[in-house]
C-alpha cells in the first residue's frame, strides 16, 4: 500500500494525501472530538464571533435599499470568511512539501475544531434524562439553550419534539456537513463550511435588522448544506425505516421553509416513524409549520433514537470512507 503525496488536484488539494490519509484524517478529527469535545473558552468559533459582530457592527449600521443591505452583506462575509480560508490554504501549501503526516494533522485539526458530535449529545441527551425524571423545569431549560423557540410552559410533548428536531437537524449541520467538506475539499473547505455555517447563524434571520444584510449569509450557507443533506437524509433512512423515510421526504420535504432541512427532518421523522414540526412559538408569534413525519408524538425516548440515528449515521459514513480508502489504497 502506497500513500501518494503528490496529486493532480489544485495546489493544497485535500487529494494531495490520496483516499488512506484522507480517511485516516477524518478518523482522526472525530475522535480528537469523541476525546476533548469543545472547549468553548478557547474555541476559535469564539473569536471568530466577535469578528463578525464587530464587523457587522460597522457596515450594517443605516436603513438602505434591500439590494443595496444584500450587496453590503455580501462583501461583509467575503471580508469576515476569505481571509481564514485562504490562511487555511497557505497552510496546506506549507505542510504538503515537508510531510504527509503533517498534512493529516493539519486536516484532523481543521475537522476537530469544525465538528460536534460530541457536543450534540452532551447538549441533548440530558434533556431526555430530564424528561424521564419528570423534571420539567430542567427540561425546559436545558431545550431552550439548543432552540429559538419559546419553551418557557412547554408540556413534555414539544420538548421532546424541539429535541428529536434539533437532533436531526443538527447532525447534518455540526457533524455530516463538515465531513463532507473535509473529504471534497480538506481544511480549507471545512473552515469555508464551519465560518460560513457560524455566519448564517449570526445574520440569517429574517427581520428588520438582518433580511438583507443576511441575505448572502443565508444563500452561501444553503448552498454549501445542500448536497451533505440529502446524504444525511438518505442515510437516516437507510438506517431507520426506509421507505417511510422516503415517503416522508418526498411528501413532506417540499413544504418545510428550509430547502435543506426540510429533507433531513422528514427523513429522519420517517425513519424514526415519529411526529415532528407542527405549531411552535417564536419570540411570542406562533408558527404553523408543516408537520413531519408520522406514527405517534415524540417522547423522550424519541431523542434517544434520535441521537441513535445520528451515531449510526456517523459509523455509516466512516465505514463508507474506510472501505474506499481500502480499495483506492489497495490498487494504489
Amino acid at each position: 500500500m502506497s500513500f501518494p503525496v503528490g496529486g493532480v488536484g489544485s495546489v493544497g488539494s485535500v487529494w494531495d494525501l490520496g483516499w488512506p490519509l484522507v480517511a485516516l484524517a477524518t478518523l482522526a478529527g472525530v475522535l480528537l472530538d469523541r476525546l476533548f469535545g469543545e472547549v468553548p473558552r478557547w474555541h476559535p468559533l469564539v473569536g471568530f464571533g466577535r469578528i463578525a459582530t464587530a464587523i457587522e457592527r460597522c457596515m450594517n449600521y443605516a436603513p438602505a435599499a434591500l439590494a443595496w443591505s444584500r450587496i453590503v452583506g455580501l462583501i461583509a462575509w467575503l471580508i469576515t470568511v476569505l481571509p481564514f480560508v485562504l490562511l487555511a490554504e497557505w497552510l496546506v501549501i506549507m505542510v504538503r512539501h515537508a510531510s504527509p503526516w503533517l498534512g493529516v494533522a493539519l486536516n484532523a485539526i481543521a475537522l476537530y475544531f469544525a465538528i460536534g458530535a460530541r457536543s450534540l449529545h452532551d447538549h441533548i441527551a440530558p434533556i431526555a434524562l430530564a424528561l424521564c425524571d419528570a423534571d420539567l423545569p430542567r427540561a425546559r431549560a436545558l431545550a431552550s439553550r439548543i432552540v429559538s423557540r419559546d419553551l418557557s410552559e412547554a408540556t413534555d410533548e414539544p420538548i421532546a419534539r424541539a429535541a428529536v428536531e434539533s437532533a436531526l437537524e443538527n447532525g447534518s449541520d455540526a457533524i455530516f456537513a463538515p465531513l463532507f467538506w473535509l473529504v471534497v475539499a480538506g481544511a480549507p473547505g471545512v473552515v469555508l463550511y464551519r465560518l460560513a455555517n457560524t455566519l448564517d447563524a449570526m445574520w440569517g434571520y429574517r427581520n428588520a435588522r438582518f433580511n438583507g444584510f443576511g441575505w448572502a449569509a443565508a444563500r452561501i450557507d444553503d448552498v454549501l448544506n445542500w448536497m451533505p443533506a440529502r446524504l444525511t437524509a438518505m442515510s437516516y433512512a437507510l438506517l431507520g425505516h426506509t421507505a417511510d423515510a422516503l415517503r416522508c421526504w418526498r411528501a413532506q420535504a417540499p413544504h418545510w421553509s428550509s430547502p435543506n432541512a426540510g429533507p433531513v427532518m422528514a427523513a429522519g421523522a420517517g425513519s424514526l416513524r415519529v411526529r415532528l414540526g407542527g405549531a411552535a412559538c417564536y419570540a411570542g408569534v406562533e408558527e404553523a409549520r408543516p408537520p413531519l413525519g408520522i406514527g405517534e408524538p415524540a417522547t423522550a425516548a424519541d431523542i434517544t433514537r434520535a441521537l441513535t440515528l445520528v451515531s449510526r449515521t456517523l459509523w455509516l459514513w466512516l465505514g463508507m470512507l474506510a472501505l474506499i480508502a481500502a480499495v483506492a489504497g489497495g490498487v494504489s
